[in-house]
């Protein structure tokens, strides 16, 4: 694999339509406003952005910096979905256990495709100068580059490479097989596992118990 060849963008773009699309199926009382005011703010910006089918290295600044903000959009909305979950869970009477496990699946599932998307946007610089001759020192280290003879020659890590990380680190609270190296990684590292565990340890459980 070239390291000049170009990333396509439309994997990210469809990560964000997913999210936009689990934000509208939760409940009005987890959403911050009106829940189609997200989704809006999500699709609006990506109409440009799909005009663009490969992240360059010669890219625009703002490319970069309108994906940061509107991973940085949904993540926050996430946040507060989760805070707004366990407000309810530990002040209102919940009596709905079913509808706070399916909003507790979508909660989690936004959480691992938000940071999957933080670590395909951010590690080495983004996916544009990771496509670049001179990428940055990497931020997350993967196994096939600890050992090249793992994969084929001038591999690097594509957006689904950086999915299965925080998939991984979702589930176990845990890195897997890829270690975060800087700062910057292990803080989104650690951010996602405390997501996850609130939202599968106290809310899921507690859920459960209304149901029994």
């Amino acid at each position: 694999m070239d390291t000049d060849q170009p990333e396509p963008h439309w994997p990210a773009s469809v990560a964000l339509l997913v999210c936009a699309g689990l934000y509208i199926a939760l409940p009005n009382r987890l959403a911050v406003g009106p829940r189609w005011l997200l989704p809006v703010l999500v699709v609006l910006p990506l109409i440009p952005l799909s005009a663009r089918r490969h992240r360059h290295p010669d890219d625009s600044p703002w490319v970069h910096n309108l994906c940061i903000g509107l991973i940085a959009l949904v993540t926050v909305a996430n946040f507060l979905s989760v805070a707004l979950l366990v407000h309810r869970l530990l002040v209102a009477h919940v009596s709905q256990g079913r509808q706070l496990i399916y909003s507790a699946v979508a909660i989690w599932l936004t959480n691992v495709i938000v940071f999957g998307l933080w670590l395909w946007e951010l590690d080495r610089g983004g996916p544009h100068r990771r496509a670049g001759p001179n990428p940055r020192f990497p931020d997350v280290q993967f196994p096939q580059m600890e050992n090249p003879t793992l994969a084929p020659k001038k591999w690097r890590p594509r957006f689904y490479d950086y999915l299965y990380t925080s998939l991984a680190n979702g589930t176990s609270f845990a890195p897997a097989d890829a270690m975060p190296l800087t700062l910057k990684a292990k803080m989104l590292f650690s951010a996602e596992s405390i997501v996850s565990l609130i939202t599968i340890a106290v809310v899921a459980a507690r859920a459960v118990n209304i149901l029994q």
